[in-house]
């Protein structure tokens, strides 16, 4: 439904974009991660058609969109940044004048603004101004506009921010529900949104893809990936390092005691290794008579892999 490719974008002598290429299929939910001013809201500019790029090319439901604009435009709901909306209007007023853009009359349209009012949970403030909505409240509004000719392509440039805790859930579920037939692309800052509603992440930085994969994927590029975590009592420090250190499956070991508990960091010595890693690890702490208090296997973390990722490497050292 989304096809990027070799998109660059100048700002004068700044390149925001750099070579970036990427496709979105339907009922795929493809989260965009980068660290601020990585591109990601330029790019997802220059897929909407808001602005033109330096040069490549974007195509929506297979139009041209510097060929075909309006075809692929008609395709495509665009939550932008900050979430705009006309402030003197009511939100009835401006998702009536939102759905009149698209084309809608009559009876069509009061149907699809009770649809997204529903949907977005704007029924209390449906003929309140919008400069007197609160951040959430307007957020939901633009939200709600980008959704109301039902598309088959949502661009969604951080449909969360603002929101609370409880609005935040509601809006992941709608973009779930909604990404079982649509094709969807979206910024975030929040690493749990993309492991909770993504099928797929890129994350961009200083312009250029640096990943693409699932988020199993790339967790499973985390330094902590494989790891077992093994929790015991009824054995001293020492005995546990050597005996988990002379596991065949074994890498580093690394243990700390906080009272009567021993925790050991058992590194797999080759990570497709690490189910028979865990295997090994409970046989050897039951055969020693330690009393298991915890084992489990580390999937990764994506925040470490964002952060192995995107940060300058003279950050790194310090850190």
């Amino acid at each position: 439904m989304i096809i990027v490719e070799n998109l660059v974008k100048e700002f004068g002598p700044k390149r925001a974009v750099n070579n970036v290429s990427f496709t979105v299929k339907r009922g795929e939910i493809l989260g965009f991660l980068g660290p601020n001013g990585a591109g990601k809201s330029t790019t997802m500019r220059m897929i909407t058609g808001f602005i033109p790029p330096t040069s490549g090319r974007v195509s929506v439901g297979g139009h041209d969109l510097a060929e075909d604009p309006i075809p692929a435009k008609r395709l495509i709901g665009y939550l932008p940044e900050s979430a705009p909306c006309y402030s003197d209007m009511t939100v009835h007023g401006f998702l009536s004048f939102a759905a009149e853009m698209r084309g809608m009359t009559g009876r069509t349209r009061e149907e699809a603004i009770q649809r997204v009012v529903t949907l977005c949970f704007l029924e209390g403030v449906l003929h309140q101004s919008v400069d007197t909505l609160s951040k959430g409240y307007r957020h939901r509004t633009c939200f709600a506009q980008s959704i109301i000719h039902d598309p088959d392509v949502l661009v969604l440039d951080e449909p969360t921010d603002g929101l609370d805790p409880n609005q935040k859930h509601e809006v992941r579920q709608i973009i779930k529900r909604m990404g079982e037939k649509k094709a969807i692309i979206f910024s975030t800052h929040i690493l749990e949104e993309v492991e909770s509603v993504c099928s797929r992440a890129i994350i961009i930085d200083r312009g250029s893809v640096v990943a693409d994969g699932t988020p199993a994927q790339l967790k499973a590029r985390s330094e902590t990936a494989g790891q077992v975590r093994l929790r015991i009592s009824g054995g001293g420090a020492d005995a546990v390092k050597s005996r988990l250190s002379g596991l065949m499956t074994a890498g580093r070991v690394t243990v700390q005691t906080e009272g009567a508990i021993v925790t050991a960091r058992i590194q797999p010595r080759d990570r497709v290794l690490s189910g028979e890693l865990a295997r090994a690890v409970g046989e050897a702490a039951t055969q020693a008579g330690w009393r298991l208090e915890e084992l489990h296997t580390e999937e990764g973390r994506l925040d470490e892999v964002f952060r192995s990722i995107t940060l300058p490497d003279t950050v790194k050292r310090a850190a």
